[in-house]
């Protein structure tokens, strides 16, 4: 039977994700590959300068410096690497990059492809609409709304409506950016996201005064660090980072660097003081 399973467990999980040693990798070629995404502000997302940016983005570039410490590298080189919702996990699976920066929510079936930190942020899924329309989850009947394709956002808005019997036509969206602007032209009738990428869109659409973000939270989904499955050291070391930061008050500046001001929700707050473990 332990055979049988090891066979099985084998043929789920490519082989390179049971020696994953990435620390000893870095060591031996002084470089460390971050994955993020050009679309998810204020997490991740690529500035206008070209440069990688966000609240999670420098979470990793402590996980970073974390380790270039441990590892004693004093030239280590950042790669950062470019990626999508839909190719993120497959990217971090396969050796492509050995930190995912961006919003990932943690699952019980995305863990069997990868590992993750302790926790980076708490957030939920919120519906942005158009006032004219829409005033409530009803009115979306026989409306078009667009979501994040192959996302946990996209698994709750067809669960939820089909709970709640609405029938409305679900596009799924390539990107953040094309879903917002479908809706500020009248393509769309609502897009479902998480609620702080929501509010960064609507804080910078051209048509603000057209869009209005529902109050309502539809889940609480916790974000971390998507690390390679098996990697204890690597996933040690961010472990120890993200709650060193959160016992002192440098997470503090991180926070405002990418939300405007602290204190944070109490959401946050309690995030921060729930997994400041103790050295």
């Amino acid at each position: 039977m332990r055979a049988f399973l090891i066979a099985v467990l084998s043929m789920a999980i490519p082989t390179a994700a049971w020696a994953a040693d990435t620390l000893e990798r870095v060591s031996e070629t002084g470089l460390l590959r971050l994955g993020f995404r050009a679309d998810a502000p204020p997490y991740s997302y690529q500035a206008a300068n070209g440069d990688p940016s966000g609240y999670i983005v420098d979470l990793c570039r402590e996980v970073a410096a974390g380790v270039k410490k441990a590892q004693n590298i004093p030239s280590l080189k950042i790669e950062y690497i470019e990626v999508s919702s839909k190719t993120r996990f497959e990217a971090l699976r396969d050796g492509k990059i050995d930190i995912l920066c961006d919003p990932t929510s943690m699952t019980m079936s995305r863990r069997a492809i990868v590992d993750f930190s302790l926790p980076t942020f708490i957030d939920g899924a919120g519906v942005l609409y158009r006032v004219d329309n829409v005033q409530k989850l009803e009115d979306l009947r026989g409306k078009k709304i667009g979501v994040l394709q192959d996302t946990t956002t996209e698994e709750t808005l067809r669960t939820t409506l089909a709970q709640l019997g609405i029938d409305a036509e679900i596009i799924p969206m390539s990107d953040h950016p094309a879903g917002v602007r479908q809706l500020s032209e009248g393509k769309l009738d609502a897009y479902f996201a998480d609620r702080g990428i929501l509010n960064y869109h609507l804080l910078n659409s051209r048509n603000p005064a057209g869009l209005k973000l529902s109050d309502q939270y539809f889940t609480f989904e916790t974000y971390a660090l998507a690390l390679p499955r098996g990697d204890d050291k690597l996933r040690l070391l961010a472990d120890a980072t993200l709650a060193e930061l959160y016992r002192t008050d440098r997470i503090k500046k991180i926070y405002a660097r990418s939300f405007g001001s602290f204190p944070p929700d109490q959401f946050i707050k309690a995030l921060f003081v729930i997994n400041g473990v103790p050295k």
